[in-house]
């Protein structure tokens, strides 16, 4: 079965064809080109910017997962009006600005355990790429020049509007927008190049001094690494208008030549059913939620646990929910870790963990969707469990179920997450947990909680169970 993924230019879910040529293996293929819009760096990324990011991985996790090569593109936006006018309010370079929340950035994606990409390409690193493509446009008749700007004439290009569905035909003839962003279906022509005075962030070309437009950006970042029609540009539902409509004017009118195959784009996050906003009090950034003693972990499963088509409501009991998810997967993992039985391996095993896979790439090759592929991974823990009890299950089979989840843990980056926890001073854990079994034998549950507490204090989380007691590690 093919991948297949919702194309929002057509309205229909197609078969993903890496280069537009079919194949007969996903070897075969050359690699899958993907663009994902990036963050504009005049902040700290909040966590609605994450759910983007965090399906951008999913998807070239899955990708890789299957088989295909990916060579993948995020860009940085160092350059728009909140950036030039943040820099400009601390009396500090744009370069040194922009610097500090791409640290940031890339520190929080590190956390949250988000794959790097093959570019991340800046956008006044590329301002070679925009002046070819703004000349290109120019000689076609497509820009016009007012009070040292350049705009790009949506009335002399008829296939505007193709993504979004708006009608160009409601244009607001002799109107333009100078701001990098604006209101939804409010068609008018947009800034190219924005003419800037001496004093100005700005760059010198052939059209005058200035710097570029928001749109004319990731256009030119898209050309300048891939050089032709891409297979996969990703981003939120609120890029569709105006950003990546005006993308795909740009550089089709520019280049003659078809600008992206498939536009796969994110549904918004919700904050306890709402919008977020500072004002609500639902406005958190990675670190807020870190701080309040969530997991990046818990954060990450929670992020990519629904179809990246719907609404997500991010919830502080959502989190608490995911941590329990987690839970069962680390309880399963303890439990493998203690099997000693020798024998032969179970016969019902090697079937299950066929049925797995297979559910598992059925529901992800349809359009991406991680729900049912989480369920059907839930599934496969249950039967496991289900052998466990039953003393069915020898030291092989342990390995065997363990090597299923580091492969299918290349897809989710949860299971197995980050960093190795700090080595465990077994002696002394094991030391607390005889003294707990005293504590108890003696009635003294205050004293056996308080050993539960200390060691929790420590990363040590204890499971009572028929056969004793197991502890494993916070991760």
């Amino acid at each position: 079965m093919s991948i297949k993924l919702y194309n929002t230019l057509t309205c229909r879910t197609e078969e993903l064809i890496p280069g537009g040529e079919r194949m007969d293996s996903p070897e075969q293929y050359p690699p899958v080109t993907i663009y994902s819009c990036g963050p504009t760096v005049y902040g700290p990324a909040h966590i609605g910017n994450f759910r983007t990011y965090i399906f951008n991985d999913l998807l070239r996790r899955y990708l890789k997962f299957r088989g295909y090569r990916v060579n993948h593109a995020m860009n940085i936006t160092d350059v728009d009006d909140k950036t030039i006018a943040g820099s400009s309010k601390e009396g500090i370079s744009l370069r040194e600005y922009t610097d500090r929340y791409t640290a940031t950035f890339f520190d929080d994606l590190k956390t949250l355990g988000i794959e790097p990409v093959e570019h991340n390409p800046r956008a006044t690193e590329s301002i070679d790429a925009m002046i070819d493509i703004i000349a290109r446009l120019n000689k076609k008749g497509l820009v016009y020049e007012k009070e040292g700007s350049l705009y790009f004439s949506i009335s002399k290009y008829p296939r505007y509007g193709r993504l979004s569905r708006v009608d160009s035909r409601e244009i607001k003839s002799g109107l333009r927008y100078d701001t990098d962003e604006y209101e939804k279906d409010d068609i008018r022509d947009f800034a190219l190049w924005k003419g800037a005075g001496p004093d100005e962030v700005g760059w010198d070309t052939p059209f005058g001094r200035g710097r570029p437009g928001w749109h004319i950006e990731c256009s030119a970042m898209v050309r300048k690494i891939f050089g032709t029609t891409i297979d996969i540009h990703t981003g939120g539902v609120d890029l569709i208008f105006p950003h990546h409509e005006n993308e795909i004017a740009q550089s089709e009118g520019a280049y003659d030549e078809p600008f992206v195959r498939h536009w796969v784009h994110w549904e918004h996050l919700l904050v306890d059913g709402a919008k977020m906003s500072k004002s609500k009090g639902n406005f958190y950034l990675l670190r807020d939620l870190t701080e309040k003693g969530h997991s990046p972990r818990s954060v990450r499963y929670l992020l990519m646990s629904a179809h990246y088509r719907k609404q997500l409501n991010f919830t502080i009991e959502g989190l608490r929910q995911a941590e329990s998810a987690l839970g069962r997967i680390d309880n399963l993992i303890v439990r493998l870790k203690d099997i000693r039985r020798d024998g032969p391996g179970n016969a019902e095993l090697p079937a299950m963990i066929e049925d797995l896979f297979s559910r598992f790439c059925e529901s992800v090759d349809d359009d991406l969707n991680i729900s049912r592929g989480l369920a059907d991974f839930f599934d496969f823990l249950h039967g496991v469990n289900g052998l466990i009890d039953g003393d069915a299950i020898s030291m092989a089979d342990a390995n065997l179920v363990m090597d299923v989840l580091k492969r299918i843990d290349t897809v989710f980056g949860f299971i197995f997450f980050g960093e190795a926890a700090p080595e465990a001073d077994v002696p002394w854990i094991e030391d607390m947990i005889r003294r707990r079994q005293e504590a108890k034998k003696a009635r003294d549950f205050a004293r056996a909680d308080s050993i539960r507490e200390e060691l929790s204090s420590k990363g040590i989380i204890l499971e009572d169970t028929k056969d004793g007691t197991r502890w494993k590690q916070k991760t």
